[in-house]
């Protein structure tokens, strides 16, 4: 309960019981506050905080919150005596905190930094916008997350106002209460909706994460689970009714609820606010970058970054980074600063556009060997690993803005390049391109490819934005030579559930009609979902060894034509011959020569230009997923179909003829390439620790049939 002092008075002690259920708990401060008393005897309103604190009967409570509190608004008791009101002036300042979770254990120290800084700003009070704990568990971690947090504010010389955020409510595991952690926020934090009046001016906080009030299920995701409810916006009407005669009003929330991924509800919070007048910013979290989204009828909306939490790349004048909005108030307006670590930003140059187009640079952004045949010259590679030639860079701007960047190949004693770094400035949409002087000497080391490091800056209309520095590998086309002599050696792949072979698509000359793809495999383990060799994603062709079955998959038509062996055939430590064919009528898998399942199917096979995975599956995005874990040979990709009937004797060597497109026989790597001995040069990429090992199939291990 708040204490009404005189005027003129100074109030020691201003913090409110709201509830019965939470008085008991306050009455332990009055050993505190009594001490206190004795040590500040002068102060007039410190006798009645004392009485009326001690005295926190189930009756008393409410009214005294209603009736002696008329800068602390709810219609929330639980958690309002939380709440510590600061002094009032006409000029102040205040602190928006970004999303402390979602992040690394050390962010609790950025956190700490930003309590540090914000003391040194000495605003009159800080605000967050939710996600103060990393939630999404049961009460004990919680309690434990919301201590630490605390305990890190508690460090603030001014008064701190919390929100609600996703990671403060959601509950994960056992015993989940109805209203998750809303009880244990409320307990700890504050109220989930209430206001407070300062200067002149009205501070709204609004609770984003309401149920669903017809299913009970919350969802950020879900524009339908993202709705304010009755009971609150009829609070929140009756707060800006209270708050017509205030000089500004400032909302905060948690999710950025005007943006478009969270339906039309904010339509009615906004119309409520605007009506008002005075309404003058809006501040959210949750996305964890820092953008301006305009002014929309006298209102600016605002979304603060981080103070902690996960950031999608570090690009701060982009707003990725961790940072908190300073705010100015004045009887004539607002300023707004956003302050990270020495630096201070304009948020007003970074609206929603911006940020979307420079994530989309640093992720999309392709720095890569030019086309050696259409470019006219190329960096050629001897079978013995020599190197003299010009190489061709392209780099392909996806952005809005242009991009000037600086490329560095490494020098590392073994390559030579010329000059030693090149700058180039890339329009929007556009490609440019630079050349080196590329030498490699003869060497006894293994082979391996060089070191690219790329220098981006983002030029944006008010700033040059520098993105990430990153590193990357120079892919540079494999030898024209490679696997046209035979193999000195005898060897097998090993591959360890992660790893893989990639053979790019471009290099696949498969037309479409009869497949047969094959290999001999020794798995190490088969629980779960397995790729063998594939090309899928809604297209394509794959075979998979999951939970130790055969399976083979065509896409005819816009559907796949599946044929698998049902139960487990493939026995871990053995080698076994699988083969998947398709004829152009049927669809048929084989193990160990012998006919396990078969399948009428016709069609235009539908195509894609993701790379063959060997040893995986393959994604969208063109990664390795679900992989095999144990040992290849022989792999062999053909244009007919190779086995017809109910059995074959399998080959124990695969050879290449004409109908051959691919073919490992996986006895030797040439520095990031497996060896291609189809004569068709379609030599795949090793990713991860993908190998080739000398010493072949070891002997004793024949299928169990």
């Amino acid at each position: 309960m708040a204490v009404r002092h005189p005027p003129g008075g100074h109030c020691f002690c201003r913090e409110t019981v709201s509830s019965p259920s939470h008085a008991k708990s306050w009455l332990g401060t009055g050993r505190r506050l009594r001490d206190a008393a004795r040590m500040h005897p002068t102060k007039p309103c410190l006798a009645a905080s004392l009485l009326l604190l001690w005295l926190g009967s189930a009756t008393l409570a409410p009214r005294l919150a209603a009736q002696d509190s008329p800068r602390l608004v709810t219609s929330r008791t639980t958690g309002s005596q939380l709440l510590k009101l600061p002094k009032e002036d006409d000029a102040f300042g205040f602190v928006v905190f970004g999303d402390r979770t979602g992040g690394p254990v050390e962010g609790i120290k950025v956190l700490a930094q930003a309590v540090t800084d914000t003391n040194l700003l000495d605003p009159d009070l800080v605000l967050t916008v939710g996600d103060l704990v990393n939630g999404y568990n049961t009460r004990e971690p919680w309690l434990a997350q919301a201590a630490e947090y605390k305990e890190t504010m508690a460090r603030l010389r001014m008064p701190w106002f919390p929100v609600a955020g996703n990671h403060d409510v959601y509950w994960r595991g056992e015993g989940k209460p109805k209203e998750e952690h809303e009880g244990d926020y409320e307990q700890h934090f504050g109220p989930l909706w209430y206001a407070v009046q300062h200067k002149h001016c009205w501070f709204v906080v609004l609770y984003s994460d309401e149920a669903n009030p017809e299913t009970g299920e919350r969802n950020f995701s879900k524009p339908e689970c993202q709705r304010i409810g009755d009971e609150q916006f009829a609070w929140l009407r009756d707060t800006l009714q209270k708050a017509k005669g205030a000089r500004h009003v400032f909302v905060f929330l948690h999710h950025p609820r005007w943006l478009q991924q969270y339906g039309d509800d904010w339509q009615k919070v906004h119309a409520a606010l605007a009506a008002n007048g005075n309404v003058s910013a809006v501040f959210a979290g949750h996305i964890h970058n820092m953008q301006f989204d305009g002014v929309r009828d006298g209102i600016a909306y605002y979304t603060v970054a981080s103070v902690g939490a996960h950031l999608a790349m570090e690009a701060p004048q982009a707003g990725f980074l961790h940072q908190y909005h300073v705010v100015t108030v004045r009887p004539e307006g607002i300023q707004v600063a956003a302050v990270p670590v020495g630096a201070v930003i304009d948020p007003h140059t970074i609206d929603g556009a911006m940020a979307r187009d420079v994530r989309h640079v640093h992720e999309h952004l392709t720095v890569a060997v030019a086309d050696a045949a259409a470019a006219g010259s190329g960096a050629a590679i001897s079978v013995d690993g020599a190197v003299d030639a010009v190489l061709t860079l392209r780099v392909v701007n996806p952005g809005q803005r242009a991009l000037e960047l600086e490329l560095i190949p490494e020098v590392d004693g073994v390559w030579q390049f010329g000059p030693d770094h090149q700058h180039l400035v890339v329009p929007p949409g556009k490609s440019g391109e630079t050349t080196f002087a590329v030498r490699r000497a003869v060497t006894p080391e293994p082979f391996s490819l060089p070191q690219l490091e790329v220098r981006c800056d983002y030029l944006a209309e008010h700033s040059r934005v520098p993105l990430p520095i990153r590193s990357q590998t120079l892919q540079l086309p494999a030898p024209a030579g490679l696997g046209k002599a035979p193999s000195e050696r005898d060897g097998v792949l090993v591959l360890d559930g992660v790893s893989a072979l990639a053979v790019d698509s471009a290099r696949l000359e498969l037309p479409d009609g009869p497949i047969t793809l094959e290999t001999w495999l020794r798995g190490d383990e088969f629980s779960g979902r397995r790729g063998l060799i594939a090309k899928t994603e809604n297209s394509e062709f794959g075979l998979f060894c999951s939970d130790g079955t055969a399976d083979w998959s065509v896409h005819l038509d816009g559907h796949y034509v599946r044929v698998s062996s049902e139960k487990k055939v493939l026995q871990e430590g053995v080698w076994h011959h699988v083969a998947g064919v398709y004829d152009g009528a049927e669809v048929r898998i084989y193990v160990d020569g012998k006919l396990l399942a078969k399948k009428a199917g016709s069609g235009v096979r539908t195509q894609n230009q993701l790379p063959l995975m060997i040893g995986a599956d393959v994604n969208k995005n063109g990664g390795s997923t679900s992989g095999f874990h144990g040992r290849l040979d022989d792999v062999r990709l053909s244009k007919v179909a190779r086995y017809t009937g109910e059995s074959f004797t399998p080959p124990q060597k695969l050879e290449a003829d004409a109908d051959t497109v691919l073919l490992l026989p996986c006895d030797e790597d040439f520095g990031p390439w497996a060896i291609d001995r189809s004569g068709r040069g379609a030599h795949p990429t090793r990713r991860g620790t993908a190998h080739c090992t000398a010493g072949g199939r070891e002997s004793g291990s024949a299928p169990v049939r």
